[in-house]
């Protein structure tokens, strides 16, 4: 039985869409996410907040997963999730964390590096109660990242927390907000012959971005 269907050796595309020269990009690494955020969008690209959360544990050990962005501002980028999770517990052992978009359709990604903090209580209330009704008592209802014996479990405990919880259920005290403060950004924007544009963001002691170009 073949266990490899797929000819990986061979499975490769030219990127051909764009450059990224020193001299068109912004000089501060926000503004520039925001523009190509803005023309993720216009492009269509499936969830465009969509982004994979690389954090590491007790031991060393890396973990990553996709997540949804929902705040980008000069204060840093922020998700929302049970701080019981797997990544919280992360989180709490090593501070520090990566996040990656990609953005296939534009043949970019987008890297950021920084420590991560918990945001405010009142922030974290905030984006609970405008989450629509079902995604607020769904944060009560999952033991995230913990083993559970089926889906059964699941359905179990919605049907539960919905007759508890009614139709203004408060924020579970173990769920809120993170927020990434950069230090560093990477921009990668895909070129022909593998020779791809790499520009990095770098935070200076004096608080200011350098900016260099790397090899691809």
């Amino acid at each position: 039985m073949n266990k490899n269907p797929h000819n990986l050796a061979q499975m490769r595309k030219s990127y051909e869409h764009a450059a990224l020269d020193e001299s068109h990009v912004k000089p501060d690494p926000l503004d520039q996410f925001h523009h190509w955020f803005d023309e993720a969008v216009q492009a269509k690209v499936l969830e465009p907040n969509a982004m994979t959360l690389a954090t590491v544990g007790v031991g060393g050990r890396p973990s990553t997963r996709v997540l949804l962005l929902k705040g980008a501002d000069e204060h840093g980028l922020v998700w929302f999730t049970n701080y019981a999770s797997r990544k919280g517990q992360d989180l709490l052992s090593n501070p520090f964390a990566a996040i990656q978009f990609f953005w296939g359709e534009l043949e970019r990604v987008v890297r950021i590096e920084g420590r991560v903090v918990k945001v405010s209580e009142a922030e974290s209330d905030d984006y609970y109660r405008s989450r629509p009704l079902g995604s607020r008592i769904g944060a009560w209802v999952s033991p995230q990242s913990q083993v559970i014996d089926s889906r059964a479990v699941l359905e179990a405990n919605l049907a539960q927390q919905q007759a508890r919880l009614g139709d203004d259920p408060p924020r579970p005290p173990l769920w809120g907000g993170y927020r990434l403060v950069p230090d560093r950004w990477e921009f990668w924007q895909g070129r022909p012959s593998r020779l791809h544009d790499r520009l990095v963001f770098e935070k200076a002691a004096d608080g200011q971005w350098t900016l260099q170009r790397l090899a691809p």
